[in-house]
């Protein structure tokens, strides 16, 4: 299988520390494709190739029952976190792959800790979660809004950070992507849900309220990649203009990472040496 390098991926992974400085996003240009093999039909090819791939590890992931692996998809309304999903993990089992998808908190959540529902739902042993939306909504929404005061900001990245830490010191890898779509790009990707009939249901008039504090959510999401991008839950940019090349960045890296764990089947249980079935 050809795979394009993970090598071509460092400038796109945010190096820093616990408490980092903020990430300038205009930095990045949303349209690049650093993993591109040349033609889109190429690059869709290698992205079916990838998911094949990723469904032969996850079967290991899942036999050998040590490993775990989360994947944390952040990114403005339309980015594609869905499309990720689906193109990405389009070949792998539900047994072992599970996606959660995070909603405002509901009133029994809000009565705990913010991370308190998130802890319920990391992977076990042996398996890969995909979190479409994550913890991370907890502090854009609220220091966007004005409902949490910079201090507060710095308290929960400091907290995430920790908890993050600690999933990974009990076995998890921790991937989180930011799904990095430019205003123009958005602009036409919610313009055709409201133009097709069958995605107008996916239509939520609150996004386009969003939409106009675009510049607010980039610095807000800016922050938070330098605050908490660590070496063990480190960022990746992913330019999302590109649907086909999302999906070919994302496969690329989870791949390289499942592959470097260098998973094997576990020893069978010697009795079945020369067992016949009757």
């Amino acid at each position: 299988m050809v795979k394009p390098l993970i090598s071509m991926l460092k400038p796109w992974q945010i190096q820093g520390k616990a408490g980092g400085r903020p990430v300038s996003l205009a930095a990045f240009n949303a349209a690049a494709k650093p993993c591109s093999l040349g033609s889109r039909d190429e690059d869709r090819q290698v992205v079916d190739q990838l998911a094949a791939r990723l469904d032969k590890l996850q079967d290991v992931l899942f036999a050998n029952k040590r490993n775990k692996l989360l994947v944390v998809l952040q990114g403005m309304d339309s980015a594609g976190k869905d499309g990720t999903v689906r193109g990405v993990f389009a070949r792998t089992s539900p047994l072992g792959v599970h996606t959660v998808g995070w909603r405002a908190p509901s009133e029994e959540e809000r009565a705990h800790d913010f991370l308190w529902r998130i802890h319920a739902r990391v992977p076990a042993a042996g398996e890969i979660v995909v979190f479409n939306r994550s913890h991370y909504e907890d502090v854009l929404v609220p220091r966007v809004a004005g409902a949490l005061s910079p201090a507060q900001t710095r308290e929960r990245f400091g907290q995430i950070n920790d908890f993050e830490r600690m999933l990974s010191e009990t076995g998890t890898v921790i991937l989180k992507f930011f799904l990095h779509i430019s205003r123009e790009e958005q602009r036409q990707r919610l313009q055709a849900r409201i133009d097709d009939p069958t995605k107008q249901w996916k239509v939520d008039l609150g996004d386009h309220e969003v939409r106009k504090l675009w510049a607010p959510y980039q610095k807000a999401y800016g922050a938070l990649l330098g605050a908490t991008s660590t070496p063990w839950a480190p960022w990746t940019v992913v330019p999302a203009d590109s649907k086909t090349h999302r999906n070919l960045m994302v496969g690329t890296v989870v791949v390289n990472v499942l592959e470097a764990l260098k998973l094997r089947y576990p020893e069978p249980d010697p009795r079945l040496k020369g067992l016949r079935v009757e």
